[in-house]
């Protein structure tokens, strides 16, 4: 089938020296990218405009209320698919802690050290490094719902491994594979609730979606722990593990429809062919086809590292989630020399120590539906026709930071042991409700300014974050013992106010970033983003 020529050829006038001068450019720009269009370009083909339709009538593109397109789909079905997508997140980041609960039993089985049983959390994570950069560009290229599907059967069986694991090195072999392939959700899910809801809705989804992942970890050390308390063989919690990711498979196999709109599009542009008879429609997706499998395996794999090296705010982004998020698989080594060592708790009760982070979360959560989001609801009225600037998703971040810092510091000094452990527990509050905060704010930042490569600017941040989450359990409770747990909290406190400026350095000078950026979409705003008061949203 031959494809209409594209929308960017041009006619230049050989007379004219400012033409030459952009032919020449356009030469260097299509030998650059090994022919093939840029970012923005390739995007823009996926989704294209009004002017594309009227150009080729072949190009298949969403009628107005099409129930194909997944933002017409009735509420219900959306907000169902946006619990899957946490469900998902969930069930990865439940694994990834779940083991903290049973190492002392994992210690006594298989007599390796407590930084071999630290490897059973770090190993886990450190998959989440090697799976987004599969799973989010793949997704791009065929669709959510067959990745979801073949990573979470592979998942399921390491899972499986890891119950019936005889020795040392076949429980770490499987732990480092499930995390590989239970870190799907982490790339996809956010970019499947971006598939379905628009911008006005999207953050209320992603609230809920974003406690997802602290929930989890927040949650496995109490199963684990109680699992150990009751006397059950540690193999139990791989058991438990097991049965809700066959679980997961079991509801995304039945109720989990594609949402990617590209991939839509194809079967739309396959079922009108089949109608008509006529090979020459199409779908913008369908020309991909045409180029070599191996130059496609190169721009998925390095589709989210393009995307990340080449933008700033990314960079910026990314290194700040990050460092929040190895912070908290941090606590998985600094809790036991608090509370155990400190307070001389068991492990079914060090367990509980964990779930004020949950609670965080929760207020976090509740607080941006009942305050942010209305007020991100009237940005969408004060902008409109434009769409709202991503800097408005920043303002959470401009309260969050400081009180991330803050968590640390309250957690620090009031862990001696001769202080209740009220004290240091209720810190976790503070630290979950600002983490919730940070990660909503920058989650919808990432996915408003890239929104057609979400998924591979998601991969790419998912990468490094779970970098920081695999290592800083390593050397956490050296720390902890070396400084006492005053000292090193203190310097993760002073880290964290060093980084305070992030969110509001984006904020001020994030438009000028965003209409300088390749892979940006979104023009810059035509009203100003006021950082403080009601103007602010």
């Amino acid at each position: 089938m031959s494809l209409p020529p594209s929308r960017n050829s041009t006619v230049i006038d050989d007379s004219s020296t400012v033409a030459d001068h952009e032919a020449a450019h356009k030469m260097s720009k299509q030998a650059q990218d090994d022919s093939l269009d840029s970012e923005l370009e390739r995007e823009a083909k996926l989704f294209p405009g009004p002017e594309e339709q009227l150009t080729d009538p072949f190009l298949v593109e969403f009628d107005p209320e099409d129930p194909a397109n997944p933002k017409t789909w009735p509420r219900w079905k959306r907000w169902y698919l946006t619990f899957v997508g946490g469900l998902l997140v969930l069930n990865a980041t439940f694994a990834s802690s779940a083991p903290s609960g049973i190492a002392e039993d994992m210690i006594k089985q298989f007599g390796f050290s407590i930084e071999v049983a630290t490897l059973t959390i770090s190993l886990f994570v450190a998959g989440y490094c090697v799976g987004p950069l599969l799973w989010g560009p793949l997704s791009e290229s065929y669709g959510r719902r067959p990745i979801f599907l073949v990573t979470f059967l592979f998942y399921t069986g390491f899972q499986v491994g890891c119950a019936l694991s005889p020795n040392t090195a076949s429980i770490l072999i499987f732990r480092l594979l499930g995390g590989i392939f239970a870190s799907c959700p982490l790339a996809n899910s956010g970019a499947l609730v971006s598939d379905i809801w628009d911008a006005g809705t999207r953050g209320k989804a992603l609230a809920l979606f974003t406690l997802a992942p602290f929930a989890g970890p927040a949650l496995g050390p109490v199963v684990g722990g109680y699992i150990s308390t009751a006397g059950a063989s540690w193999r139990w919690l791989f058991w438990v593990l097991t049965f809700f990711a066959g679980f997961c498979w079991f509801i995304i196999y039945f109720t989990l429809p594609e949402t990617f709109a590209p991939v839509l599009l194809v079967i739309k542009a396959q079922k009108l062919r089949a109608e008509t008879g006529d090979e020459r429609f199409y779908a913008p997706l369908e020309a991909d086809d045409k180029i070599p499998l191996g130059q496609r395996m190169e721009k998925i794999l390095a589709r989210p590292f393009k995307v990340m090296f080449e933008e700033p705010m990314l960079i910026a982004v990314t290194a700040y989630m990050s460092f929040v998020y190895g912070c908290i698989y941090l606590l998985f080594e600094a809790f036991p020399v608090v509370f155990v060592e400190g307070h001389h708790f068991r492990s079914g009760a060090l367990g509980l120590m964990f779930l004020p982070l949950f609670l965080g979360g929760v207020v976090g959560v509740i607080s941006y539906l009942l305050i942010f989001n209305p007020r991100y609801e009237r940005a969408i009225e004060k902008y409109a026709p434009d769409p709202v600037p991503p800097e408005v998703r920043l303002e959470l971040a401009l309260f969050a930071a400081p009180l991330f810092a803050i968590s640390f510091f309250w957690f620090g000094w009031t862990s001696f042991p001769s202080i209740s452990f009220w004290a240091p527990m209720l810190s976790s509050v503070a630290l979950g409700w600002a983490v919730v905060y940070i990660f909503l704010a920058l989650f919808n930042y990432m996915i408003d300014t890239y929104l057609f490569v979400a998924a591979s600017a998601l991969a790419g941040s998912t990468v490094v974050r779970s970098l920081f989450g695999a290592v800083f359990p390593l050397f956490a409770r050296q720390m902890y013992v070396a400084l006492n747990p005053r000292w090193a909290s203190t310097l993760l406190g002073c880290i964290a106010l060093v980084m305070v400026p992030i969110p509001f350095i984006l904020m001020k000078y994030g438009p000028i970033l965003r209409a300088k950026s390749k892979h940006a979409p979104s023009k810059p705003p035509t009203k100003k983003v006021e950082p403080q008061g009601e103007k602010a949203v």
